[in-house]
């Protein structure tokens, strides 16, 4: 369970015990200690190109019934403009991808020293309603072991695409529970966890850096919820408006496998990628980027080799997605 606690003295005046004369009162010391809720700050990552939205988000955010302690901006590889008050913008010379991004967001929410809980939202994204850190903070305030909490991502018309239900049996995106990964878009993150697993893979820049930091979590005996009545709404978009995005998602599945699976496991789950890319992409150029990027994954590195236990293979089982899909 994450929480502040405060611990404070009062002296209260005390019985004087029985069959003792004394001119003077009796006191003792107790000891109060006070808890809190978890705090929650908030991390945008925006690369410029999106103000008007940014400025709509951020507007949101401090229309919710229970504050942020702290907003911070990233502006990744960007000047920032004018923000609103009590919201910290922080500037970066280079863009360092959604990955690097992030890090830096969670290390100045970290430095601030009162923050429970990460908020990570799009800049392109909107809160709806005015309790989502309301209901952020009662779920961390009664599960001891809670890491993650993913939104659910909704277009304007409340629309969830079967790509934002972190499950593999997407068709209720009503359905809530505990699952093996999250969406990037809109996610709580534990300021514990992040400590304990090391915070996102810096060297993927952009795509499956969400199943990355879970396998972590995961393995570490944190758990993954998604919250479907946590609503972020975003436009209705495809990943692979990215330019990079074929390439990308190949190379940083094989980074997947090489850091996280035990070894029986690799050829199983880059053998079962490679079938479903080439039937599902029908574009030329797409396939083309994408077996580069796979062969750019075999090459190069996406950081230390830390395979996970044989238990979360089976726990990632039970919740429905074993990892070799």
């Amino acid at each position: 369970m994450i929480r502040s606690i405060a611990v404070a003295f009062r002296t209260v005046r005390a019985s004087v015990p029985a069959g003792v004369r004394s001119p003077f009162l009796w006191f003792r010391k107790e000891v109060v200690v006070i808890v809190t809720r978890p705090r929650v700050g908030v991390a945008v990552l925006t690369m410029g190109d999106r103000m008007p939205e940014l400025l709509a988000l951020l507007e949101s955010v401090a229309k919710q019934d229970e504050p942020a302690a702290r907003v911070v901006v990233v502006g990744n590889g960007t000047a920032l403009p004018d923000l609103p008050e009590n919201v910290t913008g922080v500037e970066l010379k280079e863009n360092l991808g959604v990955s690097g991004g992030r890090n830096v967001a969670w290390h100045r929410l970290r430095d601030f020293g009162d923050v429970d809980v990460l908020v990570d939202l799009d800049d392109d994204g909107l809160l709806i309603d005015a309790d989502v850190f309301r209901r952020i903070t009662d779920l961390y305030a009664s599960a001891h072991r809670l890491g993650i909490v993913s939104f659910r991502i909704a277009d304007e018309t409340g629309t969830t695409q079967q790509r934002h239900v972190p499950r593999l049996r997407a068709g209720d995106p009503m359905r809530g529970g505990l699952v093996t990964t999250f969406l990037g878009g809109g996610h709580a993150l534990s300021m514990p966890m992040l400590e304990e697993t090391g915070g996102w893979p810096a060297a993927f820049f952009f795509t499956h850096e969400e199943t990355d930091l879970a396998w972590r979590a995961i393995d570490r005996g944190w758990d993954i919820l998604y919250e479907p009545q946590l609503v972020l709404q975003h436009p209705k978009t495809s990943p692979a408006r990215h330019a990079v995005y074929y390439r990308m998602t190949a190379r940083n599945r094989v980074w997947l496998a090489k850091r996280h699976l035990p070894a029986p496991l690799v050829p199983v789950y880059l053998g079962v990628w490679v079938a479903l890319t080439l039937a599902r992409t029908k574009s030329v150029a797409g396939l083309r980027a994408w077996f580069a990027g796979f062969t750019e994954g075999i090459r190069t590195s996406g950081g230390p080799r830390r395979p996970m236990h044989w238990r979360t293979v089976r726990r990632l089982t039970s919740l429905g997605r074993p990892p070799v899909i």
